[in-house]
């Protein structure tokens, strides 16, 4: 009688088709869970920093008596009319949106209101979904 002793050198087709499948469902099932999650945080991104940019831009306009012209005066000194200013109220570069753009930063033309805006996805105004703006009119007396 022969002993014939079997060794093993590697997987069967069969185990390669099961961790492939089994692989497969798992991605079927997570994938789609993780990919919705990136548009809502690009969301909330850009809800925070329009948040703390609100927050600078009123601390600006205590300190100064008015709204700055523009988001980089919070950078750096204006060249006039910047009376009691003791900024800089932004220690960093200025974000940009997620996408990509600069916010949209407007004071109308009575000096009571401003707005930061980032444009959403398509970078304009308006729009549906992840194309919809995001921020909101500040008056002064909020």
């Amino acid at each position: 009688m022969k002993n014939r002793s079997r060794i093993r050198k590697g997987f069967t087709l069969i185990e390669l088709v099961v961790v492939i499948l089994i692989l497969a469902i798992l991605a079927a099932l997570i994938v789609p869970r993780v990919v919705g999650r990136t548009d809502d945080a690009k969301r909330s991104k850009a809800a925070s920093d329009i948040s703390t940019l609100r927050g600078q831009v009123q601390i600006y306009k205590t300190d100064v008596g008015a709204f700055p012209e523009s988001l980089l005066d919070l950078r750096t000194r204006p060249s006039e009319g910047a009376d009691g200013l003791r900024g800089p109220y932004h220690d960093k570069e200025l974000p940009t949106d997620p996408y990509g753009n600069e916010y949209d930063y407007q004071v109308s033309s009575d000096g009571e209101e401003f707005t930061i805006i980032c444009y959403g996805l398509d970078g304009a105004p308006g729009g549906e979904g992840n194309n919809a703006d995001i921020g909101e009119e500040i008056t002064e007396n909020q």
